[in-house]
């Protein structure tokens, strides 16, 4: 992908972060088979064309600040994340507690939430927090500690021993990539570890990712696809990019 011009070379970056919520300049770097150098300045025009953030090491999605700007998130694949959203409230009942990650389609899941339900939600996301708050009926927990610059999760050791004591009836989280060989993957190390914290205190584990991100990995595993009990997307359960998933002990919605 060298000899592409400019302007695709941006449009692929976009898109790469918008699939991945995440990318760094390695990952970039190699993808596109340019220099770094080059892929700083691509990035430093995105981001001064407010479509990516600029983060230690790489970017991220521009939608993944919309908490802070006070306004409603321009999301990648939109609709796809709110047929998922739909899907996923279905898991929901009253007085379960939640374990729940961040992310756009998590905030989908979120908004997608009926106003009715009581059931407590704890996060390790300042973001998913003040998402949760939106909703009456809601109690919100929030698990505090050191917060990653990559993740926006908070990753402190005070974090993995208050999810050791816990035995949450659902875990909702979403995913950067997930492969029926690879599993489910991440980019940074503290990332995945706490991931993996919240999935052991779960009873299931529901993923949420759109198509784009089916049959794609990193360079961390949190965990073999079987070991989470569904996987929602956006697509019908027949179709034929899930059926490696389908041979998996899990439940496709």
């Amino acid at each position: 992908m060298s000899n592409l011009l400019k302007r695709e070379r941006k449009e692929i970056i976009l898109k790469h972060v918008n699939v991945h919520s995440r990318v760094t300049f390695a990952d970039l770097t190699s993808f596109l088979n340019v220099s770094e150098e080059t892929i700083r300045r691509d990035l430093n025009e995105l981001a001064d064309e407010h479509l990516i953030i600029k983060i230690k090491g790489g970017a991220m999605a521009a939608a993944n600040h919309f908490v802070l700007k006070n306004e409603r998130p321009i999301r990648y694949a939109s609709t796809s994340k709110e047929i998922i959203a739909q899907k996923a409230v279905k898991l929901l009942k009253d007085g379960m507690i939640v374990l729940i990650g961040g992310g756009t389609t998590v905030r989908a899941f979120i908004e997608a939430i009926p106003d009715n339900l009581k059931a407590t939600f704890v996060t390790v996301n300042p973001y998913t927090c003040i998402a949760l708050l939106q909703k009456p009926n809601l109690e919100t927990i929030l698990i505090g500690g050191k917060v990653s610059t990559y993740s926006q999760t908070v990753i402190g050791g005070d974090a993995f021993l208050k999810l050791a004591d816990m035995k949450a009836d659902l875990c909702i989280m979403g995913t950067n990539a997930i492969d029926a060989v690879e599993g489910i993957t991440d980019l940074e190390w503290e990332t995945v570890e706490i991931k993996k914290a919240m999935f052991k205190a779960s009873k299931k584990v529901a993923v949420l990712a759109i198509s784009e991100k089916l049959n794609t990995s990193m360079n961390l595993r949190v965990c073999p696809v079987n070991a989470i009990d569904y996987l929602i997307t956006e697509l019908e359960t027949s179709h034929s990019r899930l059926q490696t998933y389908q041979a998996l002990d899990i439940q496709i919605l």
